[in-house]
């Protein structure tokens, strides 16, 4: 049997935590409710098409009615009246993930926390474990207990030699066991990863890649630990590199060497309340987030002079085009200007929009510049272009000290417009109040 040599890999103690159906659970905590024995539903809000999509279930409510974040909708709700419904309150789950990673604090020193997203975190504890227990698997559970302790909420654990090592822990077995801690290390590679046989399981491993690893003869993890690297580097690039190293369990990244993206862009996207079909109205969205985009631009004292525009089909839309969407990239002149944005954003819709109905809206601007000066047009007169960005600069200054709100373009107040009723929602959903 093929074999590798781990004695030259790292060695480190690596946990990967998550927050057990975390915004179903703050909700449970919130009202005195125990989040593993309450079915309760976290639902968005209400559209004219497809009703409430759930963002989050609690387990009792996945195992009961076989709800699905992000993919169950209000229909599919049962007529059950133990069953907790309840709107989204971002602000107060990003407040309970402040909380949780001051305590994942108490553990580890700053350059060796991750949050890897608002409900998971990488600690390497591999300089700092003994000081808190006799194994890792005693501080694990001294993590869990004082999570539960202090906010009523659930964690999972994943312990691991490496990063992946922990992140497969977590998902494959930590959340399955009574102790919701599960460990993988370099010696247990065979019994615990080999022995997966479903791909989509695996982390990094969608239902695309895994239908492409199907056509080279792989069908579960240990057909992938033995396959020939450079078949995999081959047909699939870099990935196939990358999932030959996941099946053996391997992970020379650190946590303290955390790096940024390659290329620094700025911008905003938006899911429609409903499905849009009047260029109108389709327009003023784009205004809206073309103008919300160059005010991050300005805030952040950059220069774009590549402007992209991607429109996402409704779901009708999708099957009858053959496409879910499209997207389209435009090089200018760098700027941070409101009109100029949106115009070449208008002018790109205008030329590439047949007519489908559209639910989802993104704008970015990439090939940033500091702004260090102001682009002046020889087609417009100096003043008035000094004029227009002192206008800017105040629209921004009122904004962030009064709200958005308190000063709106008339166009956001049109049929369609968006702004306004996003100016009160965090991460596209409704903030609430993280004190109620």
């Amino acid at each position: 049997m093929q074999t590798l040599d781990y004695r030259q890999e790292p060695h480190g103690v690596y946990f990967l935590i998550d927050n057990k159906s975390f915004y179903a659970s703050c909700e449970c905590v919130e009202r005195g409710y125990n989040p593993l024995k309450v079915p309760l539903v976290v639902m968005s809000e209400t559209d004219n098409t497809n009703g409430g999509l759930v963002l989050a279930t609690s387990p009792e409510a996945k195992k009961l009615y076989h709800l699905q974040a992000n993919v169950s909708r209000q229909r599919d709700l049962p007529n059950d009246p133990q069953l907790v419904v309840v709107p989204p309150r971002m602000n107060l789950y990003i407040k309970r993930n402040l909380q949780i990673n001051a305590i994942f604090n108490r553990f580890v020193a700053d350059c060796d926390l991750l949050p890897y997203s608002i409900d998971e975190s990488i600690l390497d504890l591999t300089h700092s474990w003994h000081l808190f227990g006799d194994s890792p698997r005693a501080v694990a559970k001294r993590i869990q207990h004082t999570i539960r302790h202090e906010l009523g909420l659930y964690t999972t654990v994943g312990i691991g030699d490496n990063p992946v090592q922990a992140k497969l822990a977590l998902d494959l077995y930590a959340k399955h066991t009574p102790d919701l801690i599960g460990e993988i290390h370099y010696d247990t590679v065979p019994q615990l990863i080999w022995s997966v046989q479903d791909l989509t399981s695996v982390w990094s491993i969608g239902h695309r890649t895994a239908n492409r690893l199907n056509r080279l003869g792989i069908y579960n993890m240990n057909d992938l630990a033995h396959a020939n690297p450079y078949l995999l580097k081959q047909q699939l690039g870099l990935i196939g590199m990358q999932l030959f190293a996941v099946a053996w369990g391997i992970d020379r990244s650190q946590v303290s060497e955390q790096t940024g993206p390659k290329e620094a862009s700025l911008g905003n996207s938006q899911v429609l309340p409903r499905d849009y079909t009047q260029p109108k109205e389709i327009e003023t969205v784009i205004k809206e987030v073309g103008e919300q985009v160059a005010s991050r631009l300005r805030h952040h004292h950059q220069l774009t002079s590549t402007v992209s525009l991607s429109v996402g089909f409704a779901y009708a839309a999708s099957p009858t085009d053959g496409r879910a969407g499209w997207t389209q990239a435009v090089r200018i002149d760098p700027t941070d200007r409101d009109p100029v944005l949106t115009q070449t954003l208008l002018r790109l819709f205008r030329q590439h929009w047949d007519g489908q109905a559209i639910r989802n809206l993104a704008v970015y601007a990439s090939k940033l510049s500091p702004k260090q000066g102001q682009q002046l047009s020889l087609f417009t007169g100096v003043e008035q272009q000094v004029k227009a960005d002192r206008i800017a600069l105040v629209v921004d200054h009122v904004r962030a000290r009064f709200g958005f709100t308190k000063l709106v373009y008339t166009s956001s107040l049109l049929p369609g417009g968006t702004a306004i009723r996003r100016a009160s929602l965090v991460g596209g959903h409704n903030g609430g109040n993280a004190y109620e």
